[in-house]
């Protein structure tokens, strides 16, 4: 009986590393499919709400949902594999993703020189997570730093009066050999709502829990990509509509804060007419409007990786809309030149 209660035990946990939420072992380490390994393009795209499989806290696909429907669901990530092969990106970071079964079938509908990987997160509420396509593998599986940070933190200007402390619940760690630059990646989604006095407070104790991982991976020479969908503005680079922070998310995680590390953001790169990843429907009448454009999705880079930069751009090509089958994101992308 219990060489037979071990042996279950032993299926269900391989089911569960199996399972639709959870791919975070490499088994090629470093080994890289793409065509020219002088170019590299990275892709920065929160996706959405992708969910194939049900999930019940949050009712998606269902009508608590932007997709009611696994039919919905199916052809907006249609429509989000049509967007990858038109880029054909090395690298694909996504927000806003459920799992390994929705990474795979992305893969299967753009290119297999992909593999997937994703760790599964904290975020029992909603049940995203963040995830990668890549034509070039990680040298060590995904983690998680699993720190907390009280806030709010000292110094911050976010108007939150009570206390608490928080986790970064979606994020992954791996590290790369980006044409024998020994690289950290490290991507988040940080809590949403950028000027909420609550949910400002936790993002800057998140913040700092990345720059702790920053500064650990600096210490230790790597260089560094921060990637992902901050929910936050950069006082330093306007977007479209001069967003003004109420946190110091951005300045945090740049290392404004850190005696060993400074980051550049990407989207400096950008044209101030071009500086929109997201459309936030304010006046709720489900039509977009310019005034309803923000930056919060970014990509932050050490001295290293910015000189290695050839372009960078917003994939804006298409229209916002309550009913549109396309993301309410807009997909950033960097072509680097090695």
């Amino acid at each position: 009986m219990i060489r037979y209660i071990a042996w279950l035990l032993f299926l269900s946990s391989f089911y569960y590393i199996n399972s639709e939420t959870y791919c975070p072992i490499v088994n090629t380490y470093g080994e890289d499919r793409r065509t020219n390994l002088n170019n590299l393009t990275i892709m920065q795209y929160n996706i959405e709400w992708a969910f194939l499989d049900y999930y019940e806290n949050a009712d998606c696909p269902g009508n608590g949902c932007v997709w009611v429907n696994e039919t919905q669901s199916l052809r907006h990530l249609e429509n989000i594999a049509n967007i990858i092969k038109k880029i054909n990106p090395d690298i694909i970071n996504f927000c806003e993703i459920e799992g390994c079964d929705e990474l795979n079938y992305l893969k299967q509908h753009t290119s297999h020189n992909y593999n997937e990987y994703l760790i599964k997160g904290t975020d029992t509420a909603t049940g995203q997570n963040v995830g990668m396509l890549t034509k070039i593998d990680p040298l060590i599986d995904l983690e998680r730093n699993e720190e907390h940070y009280n806030y709010p933190i000292n110094g911050s200007m976010c108007g939150y009066e009570g206390d608490g402390y928080t986790g970064v619940s979606k994020h992954f760690i791996t590290t790369f050999n980006l044409n024998n630059i020994k690289t950290a990646y490290i991507s988040i989604h940080l809590i949403a709502y950028p000027t909420q006095p609550d949910r400002c407070a936790k993002r800057e104790a998140q913040a700092k829990i990345i720059q702790n991982t920053i500064e650990s991976y600096i210490s230790n020479g790597y260089e560094i990509i921060v990637i992902g969908d901050f929910n936050d503005y950069d006082k330093d680079i306007p977007d479209i509509n001069n967003s003004i922070p109420t946190s110091q998310v951005l300045q945090i995680i740049k290392g404004y804060q850190s005696s060993l590390y400074n980051l550049t953001n990407l989207n400096g790169m950008l044209k101030p007419y071009e500086r929109y990843s997201n459309w936030w429907d304010k006046n709720e009448n489900c039509v977009s409007s310019s005034d309803e454009l923000v930056m919060i999705d970014h990509i932050l880079v050490t001295d290293k990786i910015k000189q290695m930069v050839k372009n960078v751009f917003m994939y804006q090509n298409y229209d916002m809309f309550c009913n549109s089958i396309n993301s309410d994101h807009y997909p950033i992308v960097v072509n680097f030149n090695f």
